[in-house]
């Protein structure tokens, strides 16, 4: 697991509308809203468990929805039963406790740049034209290969297909990273978010936001 610049936090994405700036400026964002939690279930330690980090839960729900380890594990830490936990790795761990509340509006400020995270829009299996881009054969003068794949590879010498080719499969549905985004507004009477672009997932999806790591400010070169 990769070093965080700093603490983050779980939202869920909203959709997407255009925003009017001051300046009458028109920008694209995407809406993130926050549900009950964020809340720190663990602090890891370099002694106890060999790295240091903070485990995070989000999306309160019933307990019947979560197994019994699960719930010993949050009962321990007394704090609500919660769908999502995830870590952030982090280079201090002071200020942090068990049971404390992260809020958006303490962590992040409008113009601040952020990473967020989601799983894509999963497709399904696809052919190879959608899911890597490659063009069509001719449609007319008696072309037999429309959307047909072509040759994947030679005879005899190599007498395999290499690794890596690029094939029909399942598209979608992968983790992905948008990096080095602005947040556009913070509204805390509806508790959303707006950041200025796209991100991965569709509406209901969990998104996973953090502060952009910038190699040499908050995260060391080496």
């Amino acid at each position: 697991m990769s070093m965080e610049a700093g603490i983050g936090v779980m939202g869920t994405k909203l959709g997407m509308m255009s925003y009017f700036e001051t300046d009458g400026t028109v920008v694209s964002v995407t809406v993130v809203g926050f549900r009950e939690g964020n809340i720190v279930t663990q602090i890891k330690t370099e002694a106890t468990d060999g790295y240091d980090a903070v485990q995070v839960g989000y999306r309160r729900v019933r307990d019947r929805k979560l197994t019994k380890p699960e719930l010993g594990h949050l009962e321990k830490a007394g704090v609500i039963p919660m769908r999502h936990l995830q870590e952030f790795r982090l280079q201090s761990l002071d200020g942090f406790e068990v049971g404390q509340r992260l809020a958006i509006r303490e962590i992040f400020k409008e113009g601040d740049l952020v990473d967020v995270s989601g799983t894509t829009i999963g497709k399904g299996f696809q052919g190879e034209i959608k899911r890597h881009n490659f063009k069509r054969g001719p449609m007319t003068h008696g072309s037999k290969s429309h959307r047909a794949l072509g040759s994947i590879g030679a005879g005899t010498t190599p007498g395999r297909v290499y690794k890596g080719k690029k094939m029909p499969g399942r598209m979608g549905g992968t983790k992905r990273k948008i990096r080095k985004l602005k947040i556009v507004k913070i509204d805390k009477d509806l508790n959303v978010v707006m950041i200025k672009g796209a991100v991965a997932g569709k509406p209901g999806n969990l998104l996973r936001i953090t502060p952009a790591k910038i190699v040499g400010k908050n995260i060391p070169k080496n």
